[in-house]
């Protein structure tokens, strides 16, 4: 069972595409297939579909669509602080501000830049993604490339098993280098919120495929994002007297009022 996307030209589109079919499909698919073209590529529309979408998602006390991108890849703070002093920055000054108000929510981040290493009975710290970019970086250089060695696991067996909720919802990532060194990036989701997190996470991850193109060498290539649950989910909460959320109606009023800024 699956349901295959056409392909797309860019996040926005992607995500309205998806999100569209997945609503026809009474709000709920598996193993759901979007193929981006190019995941960086911007336009009026693009731009229009993430104002609305921005827009409505602030307007019901949710999170924004850079704090859900910003999740996958902080880019501010990589603006910030350079790649250089990028993953100290995260970890001493963003990371514990993180920490103070949420659970373990939004850090995907962190599981990409440090996991612990036993070996000899020793444990020590790694930074997957760096050390990812640097195996990148001389396979690019060398006389021979592999191209199919690039992965990341983000499924944290002793943080996330046998946890019902709050657990990761991205779980894998998978890095292939073309002959053209164009870098294509595949990533899979366990659950995916389309409305709350969907075009946040598209973005997000279009950020870090860049980023790790640009580091190692490589041009951006195609993102794939396979769901293999996609939901167009609805909820609401009152905090403190405060709405948060939309019903199913709303939902899908905000994905008809995207699909009428692309035909």
């Amino acid at each position: 069972m699956y349901l295959p996307i056409p392909p797309q030209p860019s996040n926005a589109r992607a995500w309205v595409a998806a999100a569209a079919a997945v609503q026809d499909a009474a709000g709920e698919a598996h193993n759901v297939i979007i193929d981006i073209a190019d995941p960086v590529a911007e336009d009026a529309t693009d731009a229009a579909i993430i104002q609305v979408v921005d827009r409505y998602l602030r307007g019901h006390n949710t999170h924004s669509i850079a704090t859900v991108a910003n999740t996958i890849f902080p880019e501010s703070t990589l603006r910030r602080y350079g790649p250089v002093d990028f993953y100290d920055a995260y970890h001493q000054r963003v990371l514990p501000r993180m920490k103070r108000i949420t659970r373990d929510w939004g850090r995907y981040f962190e599981r990409l830049t440090k996991w612990a290493k036993i070996r000899n009975g020793q444990i020590s710290t790694i930074n997957p993604l760096q050390d990812l970019i640097t195996f990148m970086q001389a396979q690019i250089a060398g006389q021979r490339t592999y191209r199919n060695v690039y992965e990341m696991t983000i499924y944290d067996p002793a943080r996330d098993a046998q946890k019902i909720s709050n657990r990761q919802c991205l779980s894998f990532l998978s890095f292939k280098l073309m002959t053209d060194r164009q870098l294509l990036l595949t990533a899979i989701y366990r659950n995916h919120a389309y409305i709350s997190r969907g075009l946040g996470n598209l973005i997000g991850l279009g950020r870090l495929q860049a980023f790790v193109a640009q580091q190692s060498g490589a041009s951006v290539g195609s993102l794939t994002c396979v769901s293999t649950h996609a939901e167009i989910d609805h909820f609401k909460n009152n905090r403190n007297g405060v709405t948060e959320g939309w019903s199913k109606r709303e939902a899908a009023e905000l994905v008809n009022s995207c699909k009428r800024l692309i035909e």
